[in-house]
């Protein structure tokens, strides 16, 4: 059995329920099973995948289903169950399941010694027309399926195209769509729309200064300081934030990337067990974007810290359902970020937020950092503590 600091085990087979099956649930998942391999362990998640949602991006060049992994594959590798439902309790309930510790799902009672809260923060929804596409559309279609479905309608001509929000996730669409589109000779104007004064505002401006340089060779049209407002037909009609001016742009498809929702973020202590209302719930823990560990360590709303989330809860459970019941507080320190521009490129930082690196270098981090989690996913663990 793998060593794990400060861990006498007490009990021989404990019952845990993961709440999402996302980065943060599938980390907690190996990493208890690693330590514990007699642990029954139930995931609960409402898709019948796990979806690698940081790599939606790249279906403009390779099938979805190269980034699902069936959870049927998971209970097989690793000896756990998945119950297809989605969950999204309040602090209130969460009090209860504290005090039962069960809950029902699908008119089945499942008892836990422990329970993890890893069920992410979901994407924001806005009502919009079927030429408008957003991240839940890329969850279940292909970036190259949605411009072959479109093109191939009768009298469909793709003349521009909008990509709207100039984050990480809206800057990777959008350096994808434009090799799509040039891979495939379709000849329409690209454009960004973005609500700040240059791309990719939430890193270091070298980000954004090498960033709008290959925008600018790729002939994509930016529109900084610019509100989206809405579509109708082929009109997309924005508003720019410092003359307060409404104007309409003739846009064939748009893709929207707003953001996430952050309402429901649980809180979390040092050691990320859930404290309602002040009381720490000491059976009830969580990980990734739900929660905010009120800690020295990476809240940033990315996988990387959800993955380290979810195996430090894992270790605490495990070390809470021990002799000693020493936890570990959540120190980590974001160790990097790349952002995808395109197939060939990339821009990101390393070790310091200030370490900007870009081209070849940025591209070999982001490398690194998808296969050691895909390493994690055939249980492999190469992650420092």
């Amino acid at each position: 059995m793998p060593f794990l600091p400060f861990y006498i085990p007490r009990l021989k087979r404990l019952k845990i329920v993961v709440v999402g099956g996302g980065y943060a649930g599938i980390a907690a998942l190996v990493t208890l099973l690693r330590h514990m391999p007699e642990a029954d362990v139930v995931i609960i998640d409402p898709r019948f995948e796990h979806l690698k949602i940081t790599h939606l991006h790249e279906t403009f060049r390779y099938p979805l289903d190269d980034f699902l992994i069936p959870f049927s594959i998971l209970e097989n590798r690793f000896g756990c169950r998945h119950v297809c439902a989605e969950l999204n309790p309040s602090e209130s309930v969460l009090r209860q399941w504290q005090n039962d510790r069960f809950l029902e799902v699908n008119n089945e009672i499942l008892e836990f010694d422990y329970l993890l809260l890893a069920s992410g923060s979901p994407v924001m929804q806005v009502n919009k027309p079927e030429n408008v596409f957003d991240l839940l559309d890329f969850m279940a279609i292909s970036g190259s399926d949605v411009f072959h479905e479109w093109l191939n309608k009768p009298g469909a001509i793709a003349r521009s195209v909008s990509v709207i929000g100039g984050g990480a996730t809206g800057i990777q669409f959008l350096f994808e769509i434009a090799h799509f589109l040039r891979r495939y000779q379709i000849g329409c104007n690209l454009r960004l729309v973005h609500g700040e004064n240059r791309v990719l505002n939430q890193f270091p401006i070298g980000f954004s200064t090498y960033t709008q340089s290959k925008m600018t060779e790729l002939g994509i049209e930016f529109f900084p300081d610019t509100r989206y407002l809405g579509q109708q037909g082929e009109q997309i009609l924005l508003g720019d934030n410092l003359t307060g001016r409404e104007f309409n742009l003739h846009s064939s498809i748009s893709f929207l990337f707003i953001g996430k929702k952050l309402e429901t973020r649980f809180s979390a202590n040092i050691f990320g067990q859930v404290v309602v209302e002040g009381t720490v719930l000491p059976n009830i823990f969580a990980a990734g974007d739900c929660c905010i560990y009120r800690a020295p360590g990476s809240n940033t709303m990315t996988a990387q810290s959800a993955v380290r989330k979810g195996m430090l809860s894992a270790r605490n459970i495990l070390r809470h359902s021990g002799a000693l019941r020493l936890l570990e507080p959540y120190l980590h320190r974001d160790l990097g970020y790349v952002v995808s521009l395109g197939p060939m490129d990339a821009i990101g930082w390393l070790a310091l937020e200030g370490n900007v690196v870009g081209g070849m270098p940025a591209m070999v981090i982001k490398e690194l950092v998808e296969a050691q989690y895909d390493l994690l996913l055939t249980g492999l663990d190469t992650y420092l503590v």
